[in-house]
């Protein structure tokens, strides 16, 4: 295993105070996407992050077995943008992606490191955070791939909030309470 803390990256499709499935599907989980500049710090720590973990697994086979798993999609950290039906998602254009995720609810803190609550509205998809995450190698009955661990998110500054990011807040609406009841 090995600890990857990414500074100051996007949140996209954060479901870190309530599990979802994918979906539909598979055990409820909390997570997260990132999406991660090539040529980044963060691409480069998750790039060595991910030797790392294959060589400790597979040891001499470690470049042949993690190509091709790359091939077959089966590393957390993809080298391409995150996308459906050939739709690249907004924000991860030109970006690689990180898919990370948790059966127990990760850490999230604010700037501060004071815990944080789904009602403070923050972090939300848009946002930049500090995100830790753990890649480990699996080779079991399931199959071989390389996760990553969603262990925290810290909010790090507002960001241009992805679809269904933000509620609407209090500010946004006009004071009624002079006008007469319809």
């Amino acid at each position: 295993m090995s600890t990857v803390k990414l500074n100051n990256v996007r949140l996209a499709f954060p479901a870190l105070f309530q599990p979802k499935t994918v979906n539909g599907e598979g055990e409820p989980r909390h997570s997260a996407a990132f999406p991660i500049a090539p040529g980044s710090d963060n691409a480069k720590a998750l790039d060595a992050a991910i030797k790392a973990v294959a060589s400790a697994k597979w040891g001499a086979k470690a470049a042949a077995i993690l190509g091709e798993l790359e091939a077959k999609g089966r590393v957390a950290y993809k080298k391409s943008p995150l996308s459906k039906d050939g739709e690249v998602y907004g924000g991860f254009e030109g970006c690689y992606t990180l898919n990370a995720s948790n059966k127990a609810r990760p850490t999230i803190v604010d700037r501060d490191r004071t815990p944080l609550v789904e009602a403070d509205g923050r972090p939300y998809a848009g946002c930049y955070v500090v995100a830790i995450v753990e890649l480990w190698a699996q080779d079991n009955s399931w199959g071989k791939r390389i996760n990553a661990t969603l262990k925290g998110v810290q909010f790090f500054a507002d960001g241009e909030a992805f679809a269904g990011g933000v509620s609407a807040s209090a500010s946004d609406f006009d004071d009624l309470s002079m006008d007469e009841m319809a």
